[in-house]
């Protein structure tokens, strides 16, 4: 008999009773805005900051209404000005490159290996173009940030690390988004934790940190924030800085507050996910896994893999096989947007110069997310027909000469 899964690839886990408590508490109270606080009063969004910031290691950090927008955020901070080249990742998705246009730069985009993480010899190759590099930890894969680092540091570019899939991960035990400059990330509902939208941005650096908080729209509150750069730093910056209003409201952070502090767990469960589908998937004929890298610690919560150098129909028909056995699988390599799958020549508001080597894997992405709805029984079960699908399609459609270039 054939197997058709039943779930649902956008449940989430609802929120934990004690965040939907203290909602309640923000909503009787009546105060939602960031800076309508009681006398003493810290509030939930000082609160979460200072909470983050530890959890990160960082000296900063600031709660904002979306990942997109503390990107856009750390570019004018960085004082990013119209016209200014931006380096960032030709594998990413549109709020990335969304978030240079909106500061009014350029994307200059570079490319992308087979594991799909940033090119770091295209990198050392574009280094001279920008002085900043807004990286994409794209999917969760971490490049190697050491190697990263010496290119960037030796160019003198300023690294904005996007983090929305790599909350909870690291590189050497080093948390991502503390390698850069600045770390954004996202708690957008299919993210590692989940106020429907919101984000934050984390630096070290006193100047960043007071430009981001004024741009956040702080007026001349900003001592109300939980990580306070001395205010010697915010006479410097406060009359040239403008209000760029994205403030997080005391709701969202009281539903955030005791999800961070699960946060560590909820990644060992996608990860635990993640590898019964990794391990159900290896082996299987024309599919190659993502294979990751020792010094990285990832967080699961979707899964990519390759049918590399296949054809668009091939692909196409694996996609619908899927879908009519309940599985929703997204491609990167077609060739108009759909859903949250683009590539860089998709958003033309930017050049994109053809890139065959980064064109030719992007053709074969493959990405499914992995909510932890899903029971470990789930995930096998997923596996069992992807692999059944594409070794389907790989038998009936595939010339001898295709398979031998695709194994």
């Amino acid at each position: 008999m054939t197997e058709v899964f039943r779930g649902t690839f956008t449940q989430q886990e609802p929120i934990p009773e004690e965040g939907i408590a203290a909602a309640l508490d923000v909503l009787r109270s009546g105060r939602l805005h960031r800076y309508n606080l009681a006398p003493d009063e810290a509030g939930e969004v000082a609160l979460l900051e200072r909470e983050f910031a530890a959890h990160t290691g960082a000296r900063h950090a600031l709660a904002v209404t979306s990942g997109g927008y503390a990107l856009a955020t750390a570019l004018r901070a960085l004082g990013v000005k119209p016209g200014e080249p931006v380096l960032t990742n030709a594998f990413t998705l549109a709020p990335v490159p969304g978030a240079i246009a909106s500061a009014g730069a350029v994307p200059v985009y570079v490319g992308v290996t087979e594991g799909l993480t940033i090119d770091l010899d295209d990198l050392a190759a574009k280094a001279g173009q920008a002085r900043v590099l807004m990286l994409s930890h794209m999917r969760g894969h971490l490049a190697d940030m050491d190697r990263l680092m010496a290119i960037c540091d030796a160019a003198g570019i300023a690294v904005i690390e996007d983090c929305a899939h790599t909350m909870g991960a690291a590189w050497r035990g080093i948390p991502s988004g503390r390698w850069g400059k600045v770390g954004c990330y996202s708690t957008q509902t299919y993210k590692h934790m989940n106020s429907g939208e919101g984000g934050f941005l984390i630096t070290d650096d006193d100047e960043v940190m007071a430009r981001s908080v004024i741009l956040s729209g702080s007026y001349m509150l900003y001592a109300r924030h939980g990580t306070v750069p001395p205010e010697e730093v915010f006479e410097r910056v406060k009359y040239d800085t403008p209000n760029v209003s994205g403030r997080m409201d005391h709701l969202r952070a009281a539903i955030l507050r005791p999800q961070l502090r699960v946060l560590d767990r909820q990644c060992e469960k996608w990860n635990a996910r993640y590898r019964v589908v990794e391990t159900g998937l290896r082996g299987t004929p024309g599919l190659r896994i993502v294979e990751r890298p020792e010094a990285g610690r990832f967080v699961g919560s979707s899964i990519q893999f390759l049918l590399l150098d296949w054809p668009a129909p091939h692909i196409e028909e694996v996609l619908a096989r899927c879908a009519a056995r309940g599985v929703e699988l997204k491609w990167f390599g077609g060739a108009e947007p759909k859903g949250f799958t683009s590539r860089y020549d998709s958003w033309r508001y930017a050049p994109h110069p053809p890139m065959p080597k980064s064109d030719r894997i992007l053709r074969s992405i493959l990405d499914m997310r992995l909510p932890l709805t899903f029971s470990l029984e789930d995930c096998a079960q997923i596996a069992r027909i992807i692999r059944a699908e594409v070794g389907a399609v790989w038998q009936a459609g595939t010339s001898d000469e295709d398979r031998a270039a695709s194994a």
